[in-house]
């Protein structure tokens, strides 16, 4: 089942001379429970890709369906709630809020969207990415690891339609890279969670069921790594 349809999309910056095509035409599929990686150098437009397949960037032209739904004919704030129950996002540098702890900064988005928090739910990721006894604690007193396994306990919480990682591993190192990797590998088998992950790591999109390749804001490469 296709849970996520992306048609000729189009982003440039600037005008004339200094005109640059982050994205070129853009077309691909994704379907529901796929483990998909996004490879490519730096300013190939994966970040840019990335941003609008989430709803944070609008195209310059072309559509983005999710569950066969266009989310760019939305407005303003039918999009934001597109954002905040459809997608979860992971960014490199973590992005948690520094005064709240690690429940509050898990259920944000579902308290944000004035919904009440699965409790079930909330413990079993807090036990699931190794957090149990750091409920309490805030981002200043959690290492690198622990602040990304929050922000992936974040972008899971609200059980959305797809999971976006945008170099989740960047700010790591090698051994929690893995771990991190493998937190989102089992989201993606436990829960069947859609999950997307850019990366210029070919040891980490190699993970994934298929591998996209980004450049010069063309995919040059589509391909099947396993099933």
């Amino acid at each position: 089942m296709e849970i996520l349809k992306v048609e000729n999309l189009t982003k440039k910056y600037g005008s004339g001379e200094n005109e640059v095509r982050a994205l070129d035409g853009i077309s691909f599929s994704v379907e529901k429970g796929e483990f998909v990686s996004i490879i490519g150098p730096s300013g190939s437009g994966k970040s840019t890709l990335l941003h609008i397949l989430g709803g944070v960037d609008r195209p310059d032209s072309g559509k983005v369906y999710m569950n066969g739904q266009d989310i760019y004919a939305a407005g303003d704030e039918e999009l934001a709630v597109f954002r905040r129950r459809e997608v979860g996002l992971i960014y490199q540098f973590y992005n948690l809020i520094p005064v709240l702890n690690v429940t509050e900064n898990i259920t944000l988005p579902v308290l944000m969207d004035g919904r009440s928090v699965n409790k079930e739910r909330l413990k079993e990721l807090v036990v699931t990415l190794g957090l149990s006894g750091r409920e309490n604690h805030l981002p200043n007193q959690l290492s690198g690891g622990q602040q990304q396994r929050v922000s992936i306990g974040r972008a899971l919480m609200n059980a959305p339609a797809v999971v976006l990682a945008d170099e989740p591993t960047g700010n790591l190192d090698s051994k929690n890279s893995q771990e991190i990797v493998e937190l989102l590998k089992m989201s993606n088998e436990k829960y069947g969670q859609t999950l997307i992950v850019i990366t210029h790591d070919e040891g980490i999109a190699l993970q994934a069921h298929r591998m996209i390749a980004v450049e010069d804001g063309k995919i040059t490469r589509n391909e099947v790594i396993r099933r």
